[in-house]
C-alpha cells in the first residue's frame, strides 16, 4: 500500500532502537525523510547510518535530551517545518507504591506526559497552518489496564492521554489528527528489564520468565518493533485521517476486552 507520504518531514524520538526504531524504519520506507533523535550518539548515528543506507532517505540525527528544553530546541531547530511527530521515552521504573517519591512521579511526568506535550505544543501551530500533520504518541498497554508494579507509567501516560483526548478533537478540523499507540510486550530492551525484574523476584531464569509471559499472551509470543513500526506508519499517512484521538492496542491479545 502507498501511504501516500513520500517526502513528508517526521520528528521520531527515542529511536536510535526499539519501538522508536521500529517506527523511524517503516516512515523511512513510506519515503519519508526523518529527524531521529536519542541520548545515546554512537547506536542513534549507527541507526541513521543504517536507514540511509537502506531506504535512501535524508536522516538527521540528533543527540539529545528529550526531556530537557535545551534538547527539545536542537531537535526542533533541525526538523524545520515538521509534518509527523511520532513521541516516545522509556518507561520509569517498576516498582511499588511505597517506593515512590514525589520527585519519582516529577520525573516520571517530564519524560511520559510533559515532553510528549510540549513536543506537540511546538508542532500544532505548523500543521494547522499547512492543513495537515500527523502525531502518533508512543503510551503503553497499562493505559487500558493498570499494571501494579508499573504505577509511575501508568499514572504518567494516563494523563498524556487525557490531554491527546481534548486536544484532538480541536485539531482534527485542520487536517491534523493525534493517535496513541498502546504496546503490549515487545521483544525490545525494556521487555529484558522487566523480564529480568520477574525474573529475580520469582527465582527463575530470564528465560523461563519471558516464556511465563509469553504463554499468557494469546498471540503466545512477543510483538515485533517491525509489525509495531507498520501500525505507526499507517497512523501517520494519508489514509489515517479519519482517525482521531484514539488508543490502539498491540498486545497481541493480551487485555481481555472489547472496548
Amino acid at each position: 500500500m502507498d501511504l501516500g507520504i513520500s517526502g513528508k518531514r517526521a520528528i521520531v524520538c527515542a529511536s536510535s532502537k526499539g519501538l522508536g526504531l521500529g517506527c523511524a524504519r517503516a516512515l523511512a520506507e513510506a519515503g519519508v525523510n526523518l529527524v531521529m533523535n536519542a541520548r545515546g550518539e554512537e547506536a542513534l548515528e549507527a541507526a541513521a547510518r543504517a536507514i540511509r543506507s537502506d531506504f535512501g532517505v535524508t536522516v538527521t540525527a540528533v543527540a539529545a535530551d528529550i526531556t530537557d528544553p535545551a534538547g527539545r530546541d536542537a531537535v526542533l531547530g533541525a526538523a524545520g517545518a515538521t509534518d509527523i511527530l511520532v513521541t516516545n521515552a522509556g518507561g520509569p521504573p517498576p516498582g511499588i507504591w511505597s517506593d515512590w517519591s514525589r520527585d519519582d512521579f516529577i520525573r516520571a511526568l517530564d519524560a511520559n506526559m510533559l515532553t510528549p506535550i510540549a513536543m506537540m505544543q511546538a508542532v500544532l501551530p505548523g500543521m494547522m497552518e499547512r492543513g495537515w500533520g500527523r502525531i502518533v504518541n508512543i503510551t503503553s498497554q497499562s493505559v487500558k489496564a493498570p499494571i501494579p508494579q508499573l504505577g509511575l507509567s501508568n499514572s504518567a501516560r494516563a494523563g498524556l492521554t487525557g490531554f491527546v483526548g481534548g486536544t484532538s478533537r480541536q485539531v482534527a478540523p485542520s487536517g491534523v489528527t493525534i493517535n496513541n499507540l498502546q504496546p503490549g510486550i515487545h521483544a525490545t530492551e525494556r521487555a529484558d528489564v522487566l523480564d529480568s525484574g520477574a525474573a529475580k523476584a520469582q527465582g527463575i531464569s530470564i528465560e523461563e520468565a519471558r516464556e511465563r509471559r509469553a504463554a499468557m499472551i494469546p498471540a503466545r509470543r512477543y510483538g515485533t518493533a517491525e509489525e509495531f513500526g507498520a501500525a505507526c506508519a499507517f497512523l501517520c499517512s494519508q489514509h489515517a485521517g479519519f482517525m482521531v484521538g484514539q488508543n490502539i492496542l498491540l498486545d497481541g491479545g493480551a487485555i481481555n476486552s472489547t472496548m
